[in-house]
């Protein structure tokens, strides 16, 4: 008997990553899961190496990531690694969560795997706030104070204190610095319920009838989506670093100027898309959470045994109008508060929406 299934702890790494079951006809969009867990991976590293330099108090921040940058040795191909790490990160869960949209695999028996995708994919967005330049100063909203009655009082808790100061900086940093580690638990968790009913595949119809082992097949398709990872993050890390980034974030954070145009990453854009267009405060606030919580509920709605969209033509047109419009939004979350991209923001909105509407109930 080998030793990759006689050791007790080789014997895991055997039955996850050597002689798993697998369909035979999945495709290279079954690769992005693997692809985000090595730039999950690439971003601990990074971040515990950029952490032992970095000084979170608001009269050195800034500073701390110019010293990074200029006098730490490879100082900023670290931190630009890890910046636009997390561009990748979103890019790569941006696919992965459309592929999952596109063949069911948020349906029974999958639900589990689902919502923990879902709920990393929620965790994932912190950390803008560490550079202490203009954007990270002034993308922190006070977004809480919408909760009627207690708004105010946990506004004030995560601040510590009645403005941005100081006491934010090291939270949001202590936050931080944890969080990487809670999604590489959730992603653990989530790798286990992946391997308790096995993927999905492009025809949307489980068989445990014909199944291939996972390597070598499938860890040669992963082998070259790690290449062809690591040519595109070095693309943007060596050539064009600060493509992704906002030009003010160079600018130390200064609450007496307030930037001509507040933006949020480009990652966040179509959610702010959202939340901008709702009058409300509170209204805004709801919708922005609604359009990641929405994601929960598909796994719950649904237990049809064909699940892929390629064989629904409706649906399937829908799709990619959603995606579209998913653009659309990115687009929409850069530009002014004004006419037309106020209008254009709540018909999208409304577009956003009603295809996971239409969805449960078609689907």
């Amino acid at each position: 008997m080998k030793i990759t299934k006689r050791n007790p702890l080789l014997s895991i790494v055997n039955d996850f990553l050597i002689d798993s079951p697998a369909a035979p006809n999945l495709t290279y969009f079954w690769s992005f899961g693997s692809l985000l867990g090595l730039n999950l991976v690439l971003m601990i590293i990074t971040g515990i190496l950029l952490a032992m330099h970095y000084v979170a108090n608001t009269a050195l921040a800034f500073d701390s990531v110019e010293h990074i940058m200029r006098d730490v040795n490879n100082g900023w191909m670290l931190r630009f690694f890890h910046a636009n790490g997390a561009s990748m990160f979103f890019t790569l869960v941006y696919i992965h969560i459309a592929r999952g949209l596109f063949y069911g695999s948020y349906r029974s028996p999958r639900a589990l795997l689902w919502v923990i995708g879902v709920i990393i994919f929620i965790t994932a967005f912190i950390g803008y706030v560490l550079p202490w330049g203009q954007m990270s100063l002034w993308v922190i909203t006070n977004l809480l104070s919408a909760i009627p009655w207690v708004g105010q009082d946990l506004v004030e808790l995560i601040w510590g204190g009645f403005s941005v100061d100081n006491a934010t900086l090291n939270r949001f940093f202590s936050l931080h610095y944890l969080m990487p580690f809670i999604l590489a638990a959730l992603a653990m968790a989530h790798l286990i319920a992946l391997h308790t009913h096995a993927s999905n595949n492009p025809l949307g119809i489980s068989s445990t009838s014909d199944r291939i082992r996972f390597h070598p097949y499938y860890t040669s398709k992963d082998l070259v989506g790690f290449f062809l990872f690591g040519i595109v993050i070095s693309y943007f890390v060596f050539y064009n670093p600060n493509y992704l980034g906002h030009p003010d974030n160079y600018i130390p954070a200064n609450s007496l100027v307030t930037p001509a145009h507040i933006v949020p990453e480009w990652y966040f854009l179509p959610f702010y898309a959202i939340l901008r267009a709702i009058p409300d405060k509170l209204g805004g606030v709801l919708a922005m959470f609604g359009a990641l919580v929405i994601l929960i509920p598909l796994s719950f709605i649904s237990t049809v045994n064909l699940r892929t969209l390629r064989f629904k033509p409706i649906l399937h047109a829908l799709f990619w109008i959603f995606v579209f419009n998913f653009f659309f939004l990115l687009w929409l979350g850069g530009k002014p508060i004004e006419e037309p991209f106020i209008s254009l923001g709540q018909f999208s909105t409304v577009v956003y929406f009603s295809y996971f509407f239409l969805l449960m109930i078609l689907g």
